[in-house]
């Protein structure tokens, strides 16, 4: 059956910028989307502005910022794909007003990630990074103390997500113990043992790693106060965001050995590029372990990225499926088998659905079946409807008051 979309496939332009997996192009031209044009490096607004006026799914990672005046412009932009865990560079706000779709993945690099903390576990244990610049330094730092073993030791999880969960699973079969904290309460995987006070998971963990949510709730999480209730000689793992830990804390529990050392992948800046300098409070201090943002940097976490949004964008291109959305209201749509689809965003007030039926009932069409869902700002009507919707009846859909945008596929 030849998939209905809003116009012909072959009019539909798909840009993807800063070297978006090739298994999203793939997926597009596979779906019929002959139009997609790839680009290895990030937009400026201003070079994004001179092509977004005739784009209508645009592919971003994490460089390229979408902000207010980008979203103004793009008039014929139905979605926005965020090939990465987060949408921090997408003004939001302005994307749920302009009704674009906006689409993240936010667990298909979880097995990348939960490797990475227990690389990081067996390093820090062992005094990898010590050994590793003596060596390249001439030195032959051959000594058993102060080095372990992960097996028998405690892991404490804070954060029992997606990540904490995997991280979880993969120490137990490590032999270690497994203690968790969670603002809300999680279902235990294997042994992994909850624990309700968070002092209490500082207090007995050999390892910690943090596994939460940036924002302002999260700022500081490890303050000064709680890095000091750590137990001596534990190790720290910072995979989460970079904002999260006091990273000044952080360097004078490393120098006075109240943590035995320290692996951060985010921080609280970063630079822009690869040739920007980048600056922590952490270098050079022993047993610690930085590394660039890399934590679901592996060809096979981008693959899947790729997959996981391409899909998510051709569903709701296909078929208005919103699932998986921040911006416009999640609606899981079966694919249409008879009769054509309209798709109306507007904002969320009273009387819009009536007045959306009225237009449509008003010229003699039926409403084979009709699906709604509404968040704070917008809602989002989905009609099947018997005949196909003619020019008048789109046209009038598009004055309903409060309408964002309208589109059908027939």
């Amino acid at each position: 059956m030849q998939l209905k979309t809003t116009f012909p496939k072959d009019k539909i332009n798909v840009l993807l910028l800063e070297g978006v997996h090739p298994s999203a192009v793939k997926l597009f031209n596979e779906a019929g989307y002959q139009r997609v044009e790839s680009v290895s490096k990030a937009l400026t607004e201003t070079e994004l502005l001179s092509k977004i006026s005739n784009t209508h799914i645009l592919g971003i990672r994490s460089k390229t910022q979408l902000t207010k005046n980008v979203l103004d412009a793009a008039q014929k932009l139905i979605a926005a794909g965020c090939f990465c865990i987060g949408t921090n560079q997408v003004n939001m706000s302005s994307a749920t007003n302009n009704g674009v779709a906006v689409f993240n993945s936010p667990f298909s690099n979880t097995r990348s990630v939960a490797e990475l903390v227990i690389a990081y576990s067996i390093m820090l244990l062992r005094r990898i990074p010590e050994k590793n610049d003596g060596a390249h330094k001439g030195l032959w730092l051959k000594d058993a103390s102060s080095s372990f073993e992960v097996r028998g030791k405690t892991i404490g999880i804070i954060g029992y997500g997606h990540i904490g969960s995997q991280v979880s699973v993969m120490a137990e079969s490590l032999g270690m113990k497994v203690i968790f904290y969670d603002v809300e309460p999680k279902l235990s995987l294997g042994n992994a043992t909850p624990i309700k006070q968070l002092d209490d998971l500082l207090k007995k963990s050999d390892i910690i790693t943090l596994h939460v949510p940036g924002g302002k709730e999260t700022a500081n999480f490890l303050n000064a106060q709680r890095i000091s209730k750590i137990k001596k000689g534990a190790a720290l793992i910072n995979l989460s965001r970079g904002e999260v830990v006091d990273l000044e804390a952080a360097s004078k529990a490393l120098i006075n050995k109240q943590i035995s050392g320290m692996a951060v992948d985010v921080f609280p800046e970063e630079p822009e590029s690869n040739q920007q300098k980048f600056i922590s409070v952490l270098q050079n201090l022993p047993n610690v372990i930085l590394t660039p943002h890399i934590g679901g940097s592996t060809v096979e976490a981008q693959e899947n990225i790729g997959i996981d949004v391409a899909t998510k964008l051709i569903n709701y291109l296909n078929a208005g499926s919103s699932v998986g959305s921040l911006s416009v209201p999640p609606l899981n749509l079966p694919m249409q088998q008879s009769g054509y689809r309209i798709l109306h965003i507007h904002k969320n007030q009273p009387g819009v659905l009536s007045e959306i039926n009225s237009v449509v009932s008003g010229k003699d069409v039926n409403i084979l079946s009709q699906y709604l869902n509404t968040n704070a700002h917008i809602g989002y009507v989905v009609l099947d409807i018997e005949k196909r919707p003619t020019n008048k009846i789109m046209e009038e859909l598009k004055k309903v008051s409060g309408t964002i945008r309208v589109r059908s596929l027939v």
